[in-house]
């Protein structure tokens, strides 16, 4: 993963388009996530070629199943029960002080739009 989006200290998320994203599990063996990371790829390839809708949506649920198998969607990764804030902004989460902590040039490169 680029180092060029925000992460947050206790490494669940990185930020990009001012918004939360998960990250893989970071329990996952290298070779786990290497074999997803293929999988996730020939499946977003798979969609882009798609010649129906019926292949793209066999692809896309390929494309889901691998980001499930990187712990990126579906249950969380983490035990200490906090809750997914996928898709949020930042300053709407428990995250808001860290994000306001951030210096300018480092909230631009996880919101462009700023």
């Amino acid at each position: 993963m680029s180092t060029d989006y925000p992460e947050t200290p206790d490494g669940r998320y990185f930020v990009a388009k001012g918004r939360l994203w998960r990250k893989s599990d970071p329990r996952l063996s290298e070779e786990e996530r290497q074999a997803a990371v293929d999988d996730l790829m020939d499946a977003r390839r798979a969609v882009r070629d798609a010649p129906d809708d019926e292949t793209k949506r066999a692809a896309r649920n390929r494309v889901d199943a691998a980001k499930r198998r990187l712990g990126e969607r579906g249950p969380v990764w983490w035990d200490d029960g906090a809750p997914d804030e996928t898709r949020k902004a930042p300053w709407n989460t428990a995250y808001a002080e860290w994000w306001s902590a951030l210096s300018e040039e480092q909230k631009a490169k996880g919101d462009p739009r700023r």
